[in-house]
């Protein structure tokens, strides 16, 4: 391994990882997927976005968010890998971006964000102060947090920054108050000329942290080549000293990553997992509800009607109903509800609908052949209430209707007297 090697390599296994290099190692990216799945609360349609959070994902690069999310509003993407701030142009309705506890070193690409009232930036690496003049066209800033960065250790930082940006009202969470806006104002330029300086030497001590650390982690992956056994060569990537910097939090998230991946990953020993069945050996359909999803199901004369209780703000994309002729299965979220019935019904006559106001899902099941008997009883059926002193009286619509004349009676000539 050339001793010049910026990128710094580290063994896992039989092979060399290179952080730097994206094509050798797995980089989490922001996927269509991962914003779908963090915007459930707008029933994971992102067009119309205006929340999301997309923290501790070990996201490395800002990218997609400003083309499928334009109406963002509040975008919190604290504690991942992010090296630099880019791809937010088009937010132009941006409120407050929060990236703290990043690898971000210098405040750029921001000017798009017209509406950006406040930005956090705690504990990230930033020792280039003065890249925050780009910040000045942001009029509608306000709150910046800059905690935890190496540029609020230089003399006069809370002076710089107060007169740079003169539309701020809060920094690093303390009230600007006009006094000290106007004594700062006054040093702007003195204090300018240090904070450059002190800048500088950051950077040559950055620089010489860079070199330091990709030696450190080249000496430590040719150690961990002549070691066999896998669990000492992880115990010993634990046990060596690092500093704190942007490329070893990288490596850290890495192999917290394959730590994960590898305790996830199934022995080829264990059992496979056994698939519910959904028959019965006959061919008979099973009755299943592996999301236990409330329901109702009615038996009416010519139809069946099956009103099921999904997830209000559940996309209507992972619901999937499959009507046959002797069952129904709907597969919410992959988990099967299946409903077998006594009576055939006709698939292509039936009607799925789902509620704009619920969210429930309702389900109209043609039956192949009325069924009269149903018809039957509802029509004699009669229909009572209930009266004042508890005797069942029955409806007045029910009533027989007319008057019945008794004379045309007449008695069968057998019919005895009375005694």
């Amino acid at each position: 391994m050339p001793s010049n090697v910026v990128a710094f390599a580290l063994c896992v296994g039989s092979c060399y990882y290179f952080p730097s290099q994206h094509t050798l190692v797995s980089m989490v990216l922001i996927t269509e997927e991962l914003v779908r799945k963090k915007s459930e609360h707008n029933e994971r349609l992102i067009s119309t976005l205006e929340e999301i959070s997309l923290h501790q994902e070990d996201i490395e690069v800002i990218e997609h968010i400003q083309n499928w999310c334009r109406d963002l509003k509040i975008l919190l993407l604290q504690s991942n890998l992010i090296a630099r701030l880019e791809n937010l142009h088009k937010l132009k309705r941006l409120e407050y971006l929060n990236v703290a506890i990043n690898n971000i070193e210098k405040i750029e690409n921001l000017e798009g964000c017209e509406s950006l009232n406040k930005l956090d930036l705690t504990l990230n690496f930033i020792g280039e102060l003065t890249s925050l003049e780009s910040l000045c066209g942001n009029h509608n800033l306000r709150e910046l947090v800059l905690i935890g960065n190496p540029c609020v250790d230089y003399p006069h930082y809370r002076d710089y920054v107060v007169a740079t940006l003169p539309q701020l009202n809060s920094l690093d969470c303390v009230e600007i108050t006009p006094s000290e806006r106007l004594q700062a104002l006054r040093e702007l330029s003195k204090n300018r000329a240090i904070i450059v300086q002190k800048q500088a030497d950051q950077a040559i001590k950055r620089d010489e942290q860079r070199i330091r650390v990709a030696e450190q982690q080249s000496a430590l992956a040719e150690s961990c080549a002549g070691i066999d056994d896998e669990e000492e060569r992880i115990k010993a990537f634990w046990q060596a000293k690092s500093e704190h910097c942007p490329e070893i939090r990288t490596e850290i998230a890495r192999q917290h990553r394959l730590g994960r991946e590898r305790h996830e990953t199934k022995s080829p020993l264990d059992p496979p997992k056994q698939m519910r069945n959904l028959f019965a050996p006959c061919g008979r359909p099973y009755n299943l509800n592996q999301g236990k999803l409330p329901f109702t199901f009615q038996d009416e004369a010519d139809h069946y009607l099956l009103q099921l209780e999904v997830y209000r703000y559940l996309d209507t994309s992972l619901i999937d109903v499959d009507v046959q002729t002797m069952y129904t299965r709907v597969t919410v979220k992959k988990r099967i509800f299946q409903i077998a019935y006594n009576e055939e019904v006709k698939p292509d006559e039936s009607t799925v609908q789902r509620s704009q106001i619920t969210g429930h899902l309702m389900v109209k099941l043609k039956k192949l052949k009325v069924n009269e008997l149903l018809i039957a009883t509802k029509s004699t059926a009669k229909k009572y209430t209930r009266s004042d002193d508890g005797k069942n009286i029955e409806n007045p619509g029910e009533k027989l209707r007319g008057v019945v004349d008794i004379s045309n009676i007449c008695p069968p000539d057998d019919l005895p007297d009375l005694i």
